[in-house]
């Protein structure tokens, strides 16, 4: 009987695999909401939907805290809101999979910062001449989307540090369900404001509703599960198709078709990524808004 239920379980590297494409095409789902309602409100529906849900699954004990513990969840849902916010900003402006490939440099470069290994410093430089490349590009390039791109990585790499840190004094889901309320409570003065009569339609209620599940619910899930019987760095591996994975849901759900130097960059960062991860420590911890 124990054979047949293991036989039955999905493998981890599946579920990881199935986290990378649901964000993706959450993520291509979104944009295509940007005809319709401002990327803030959109961005704020996801986190108010993954906020909602996780609440409804693990409802976090607030009771016992202690200030410090306050301030860095604190500081933990400001970076998952910061990231949130920058990255659709971004995707508004530039390819899915351009987007993605330039905030992939933010915990790419956390993953190597303070060695002094050669080769680590050189999977930087590898990932610095992606970046490099994508500027010869200058179609579909606009220098606001890309610097949002950049803010986007600062809070990937941030929303790590802190990551852990939750994690050390909150147990469980606890700290990511607080986070999460503080990311969409942060965002709410925002979305709320000068568009806030854009949410007021059922249909863009519901898509983004979806995109929160897509982007958020699912892949967390998917990664929680994994990190259970997967080796991080296995895990961080896998986590280094993410540019990839961006610019492939890009042309299937948004008809963006990179050009070969394009390519050759988002490339030169995933390399980038994989390198790092075989020889120094995982990349990124799973990013579930």
């Amino acid at each position: 009987m124990a054979a047949s239920n293991s036989s039955r379980r999905v493998p981890p590297v599946v579920l990881v695999l199935i986290g990378i494409a649901s964000v993706q095409l959450g993520a291509g789902i979104a944009k295509r909401l940007f005809e319709e309602a401002d990327p803030t409100g959109i961005v704020w529906l996801r986190l108010a939907a993954s906020a909602l849900i996780m609440l409804a699954l693990a409802r976090p004990v607030l009771r016992g805290k202690t200030r410090d513990d306050w301030l860095v969840v604190l500081a933990f849902g400001a970076s998952l809101g910061v990231m949130n916010w920058a990255i659709y900003q971004s995707f508004q402006r530039i390819p899915l999979g351009l987007a993605v490939t330039i905030e992939f440099v933010g915990p790419l470069t956390l993953a190597v910062l303070g060695s002094r290994r050669a080769r680590d410093l050189a999977w930087v430089a590898l990932a610095a001449l992606g970046v490099v490349l994508l500027g010869f590009e200058r179609t579909d390039l606009d220098l606001v989307g890309v610097l949002y791109a950049v803010l986007a990585g600062a809070g990937w790499a941030t929303y790590i540090l802190m990551s852990a840190q939750t994690g050390r004094r909150w147990p469980g889901l606890d700290g990511l369900v607080v986070a999460s309320v503080v990311a969409m409570l942060l965002l709410t003065p925002l979305a709320l404001g000068r568009h806030g009569d854009q949410l007021g339609d059922t249909r863009v209620v519901l898509l983004g509703a979806l995109v929160g599940l897509l982007s958020s619910v699912i892949p967390y899930t998917c990664e929680l599960v994994a990190l259970r019987s997967i080796r991080p760095a296995v895990f961080g591996i896998l986590m280094s198709m993410e540019p990839a994975a961006a610019a492939l849901a890009g042309m299937l759900v948004l008809s963006e078709f990179l050009s070969p130097l394009q390519w050759a960059a988002i490339s030169c960062v995933v390399v980038a990524s994989v390198g790092a991860t075989r020889t120094g420590r995982v990349i990124a911890e799973p990013v579930p808004d």
